[in-house]
């Protein structure tokens, strides 16, 4: 059994430059994908702000020992 692969049929349709657009298409796409990964790694590594001080436990100094 002989198999014959025409090279006709395996050249892409590049014509009007479709196959250039689609994959600038998909890089963007995957860029962006990749920033905002990035800004979530960014945001769960950034320490939490501290809490506010409740009550005025800590503001009395006793400056007389």
């Amino acid at each position: 059994m002989a198999v014959t692969i025409s090279s006709a049929n395996l050249q892409p349709n590049m014509s009007h430059g479709d196959v250039g657009v689609k994959v600038a298409q998909l890089a963007k796409e995957q860029q962006e994908v990749q920033g905002d990964i990035a800004l979530q790694l960014i945001n769960a590594a950034a320490p939490e702000a501290a809490k506010a001080p409740v009550g005025n436990t800590g503001h009395n100094i006793n400056t007389t020992a």
